[in-house]
């Protein structure tokens, strides 16, 4: 099986779904969406991402314009194993994944904080913005990591959901100078994830502009 995704190096939206395929051993061709020169809001780019949004996934002739959905499935039709099998641990993996993925996301987001910008009239105010708010959800899912069902990785010893979601937001919460380390729980979890090879392929900086990825 190969898949194609409409990737951007360091959406981190994006970046979840390229540590997902490596998971699940699928591989795949990037084909980069360059989103600083507003590509994924013209007409070619909205045939296959109606939100005008990266990523978008090509995946056993489905398309998938949602990171998470693009992960329960591959979690749900076996193609690997995202999400505990009992009940209250997969809600549990599901808080953790959508502190991250639908709390501090989107309003981190990079058209969110240049908007907050423009309304402050400050150049710097963006930065600032995405401090601010990446702390507050940081606070929040250090809490939720603050349980007996941790281990050695989000739930438990094996990577998840919930593990997908969270490195690639401590790579941007690093670029932006959060103090990660402040975060005992986020920062070991985050180290350990770093080392295996799924988590590391997907980094960024395999996929900026240049870089040989194929």
């Amino acid at each position: 099986m190969r898949a194609i995704l409409y990737d951007y190096w360091r959406s981190s939206a994006a970046y979840r779904l390229r540590i997902a395929l490596g998971l699940a051993g699928i591989e795949f061709e990037s084909r980069q969406v360059d989103l600083l020169s507003g590509e994924h809001k013209g007409e070619q780019y909205l045939d296959h991402n109606p939100q005008g949004l990266v990523p978008t996934l090509y995946l056993d002739g489905r398309k998938f314009s949602q990171s998470l959905a693009a992960i329960e499935f591959m979690n749900d039709t076996g193609l690997a194993k995202f999400l505990p099998e009992d009940p209250s641990e997969r809600a549990r993996v599901r808080t953790i994944s959508y502190a991250v993925a639908m709390e501090i996301h989107p309003v981190c987001n990079l058209s969110v904080s240049l908007r907050a910008a423009k309304l402050a009239n400050r150049d710097d105010a963006d930065v600032e913005w995405m401090r601010h708010f990446m702390s507050v959800g940081f606070d929040g899912v250090e809490r939720l990591l603050r349980s007996f069902e941790t281990r050695h990785y989000c739930h438990g010893d094996s990577p998840t959901m919930a593990d997908i979601c969270l490195l690639p937001q401590v790579y941007n919460a690093r670029r932006r100078g959060v103090p990660v380390r402040r975060y005992k729980q986020i920062a070991s979890i985050a180290a350990r994830l770093q080392r295996l090879d799924a988590f590391a392929e997907a980094h960024p900086d395999n996929f900026k502009p240049g870089a040989d990825n194929d």
